[in-house]
C-alpha cells in the first residue's frame, strides 16, 4: 500500500504528531510519501531522510503581537482560500503520479479528491481512501464571536465531510479526553472515530532516559524546561518574557526555542541555557528530570506531556488571542484541580 501523509504547517505540532502514523505504516511494510511546506516539512525531512517528499501549497502564518488574533486571521483569509485550492489541485496531480491507496491530511482542508461514481477502479488512477485528522470537531472562537461558533463548525464540517474518514486524536471517553469540548460534540459525525492521542513519545518510558545525543549533552538537570512553539511574533515574545522572568534567579533553566532552521548551538544567559531544538532522547531526559515545564497549550504539546505522564509538571501558557489554546489551558487546569 502507498500512503501519503501531509500535515498543516502551523507551528511544528501537526508534523510531530504525524510521527507515530508514519512509523506505524513503515512497520507494516507500506510505502510512505510525505507532503507539506515550510518548517514542518523540513522537520519531517530531517526526521525521515529516506522517505520521498512532495512540496504542497505554502501557507505563511503570522500572528499579531497584540492579545487579539482576529485581525491577523481575517487578513490571512484570502491566502488561506488560495492555499486550500492549490493543495486540492496539487493532490490531484500527485495522485496521477503515485496512485496513493491512502491519503492522510492533518488539518489541510484541500487534500481531498473528487468523488468517483464507480465502486471499483476503472483505471490505474484508482480512488484512494482519504482521511482528515483533527481534534477540533468544534471550533472555539473569541468571546465576542461566540455567536458565530455554529457557523464555523458547519464550515469546518463542509470540508471534512469530503473525506472518507475523520480521525480524532483523543480518547473516546469524555472523562479521559485531552481536548474536552473541542473533540466531543453532542453528535459525532458519521465518518468520524477516535483513534487515541498521537505522540512521538508514546514509546518512551516515563523514567529518565540515558542521553546519547551526538550534538548536545545535558551536563546537569534543569529546574525548569520551557518549550517554545508556534508562529511569530508570539514565539519570540514568550521567549523574551521567560528570559526576563528567570534572568535574576539562581535556578538553572533550559529554553528550547522551537527553531528548526539554523545550526544547533547553545547560548547561556547567566543561569539560562537556550538551544534552537533538541532531539527526542535529550528532550525527554530534560523533561523527566526538571521540576517544572513551561509550554504553550497547543494540543500536540498536551498529547506529548500526557504520553510522558508529565502533565502534573506543566505550566501551560496559551498564545494570546488563540481561543483554542485558551480553552485547552483552562480546561486542563480545571481537570487537574478536580482530581
Amino acid at each position: 500500500m502507498r500512503v501519503f501523509i501531509a500535515p498543516l504547517n502551523w507551528g511544528l505540532g501537526h508534523a510531530t504528531r504525524c510521527v507515530p502514523l508514519i512509523e506505524h505504516y513503515q512497520r507494516e511494510g507500506h510505502e510512505v510519501v510525505l507532503g507539506g511546506d515550510g518548517d514542518s516539512l523540513l522537520w519531517l525531512k530531517r526526521r525521515f531522510p529516506t522517505l520521498r517528499i512532495e512540496p504542497l501549497a505554502p501557507l505563511r502564518v503570522r500572528y499579531s503581537a497584540s492579545r487579539s488574533q482576529v485581525g491577523a486571521m481575517l487578513r490571512m483569509l484570502p491566502d488561506f482560500i488560495r492555499f486550500i485550492h492549490q493543495d486540492h489541485l496539487l493532490l490531484q496531480s500527485l495522485q496521477n503520479k503515485y496512485c496513493f491507496d491512502l491519503i492522510i491530511s492533518d488539518n489541510r482542508f484541500g487534500l481531498y479528491l473528487p468523488r468517483t461514481h464507480h465502486r471499483e477502479p476503472i483505471t490505474d488512477n484508482r480512488q484512494p481512501r482519504t482521511v482528515y485528522l483533527t481534534h477540533q470537531l468544534r471550533i472555539r472562537l473569541p468571546r465576542l464571536l461566540r455567536w458565530a461558533e455554529p457557523l464555523a463548525r458547519r464550515i469546518h464540517a463542509a470540508f471534512y465531510r469530503r473525506y472518507d474518514e475523520v480521525w480524532v486524536p483523543d480518547y473516546a471517553d469524555p472523562q479521559q479526553s485531552l481536548a474536552g469540548w473541542l473533540s466531543h460534540p453532542a453528535n459525532l459525525p458519521a465518518n468520524a472515530r477516535y483513534i487515541g492521542p498521537l505522540s512521538r513519545f508514546t514509546a518512551y518510558p516515563s523514567e529518565a532516559l540515558a542521553n546519547n545525543s551526538p550534538f548536545f549533552i545535558l551536563h546537569s538537570p534543569f529546574s525548569t524546561v520551557a518549550l517554545l512553539s508556534g508562529p511569530e511574533p508570539q514565539r519570540s515574545l514568550l521567549e523574551q518574557d521567560l528570559i526576563r522572568r528567570f534572568e535574576n534567579r539562581p535556578e538553572p533553566v533550559l529554553i528550547v526555542r522551537g527553531k528548526i532552521s539554523g545550526p544547533q548551538t547553545q547560548t547561556v544567559h547567566q543561569h539560562i541555557t537556550l538551544v534552537p531544538r533538541l532531539e527526542d532522547e535529550p528532550l525527554v531526559d530534560a523533561l523527566n528530570q526538571c521540576s517544572r515545564i513551561i509550554a504553550r497549550s497547543g494540543y500536540t504539546t498536551i498529547m506529548d506531556l500526557d504520553a510522558l505522564h508529565l502533565m502534573h509538571k506543566a505550566e501551560l501558557i496559551p498564545t494570546p488571542g488563540q481561543s483554542e489554546q485558551e480553552y485547552l489551558a483552562a480546561y486542563l487546569r480545571g481537570r487537574q484541580i478536580s482530581k
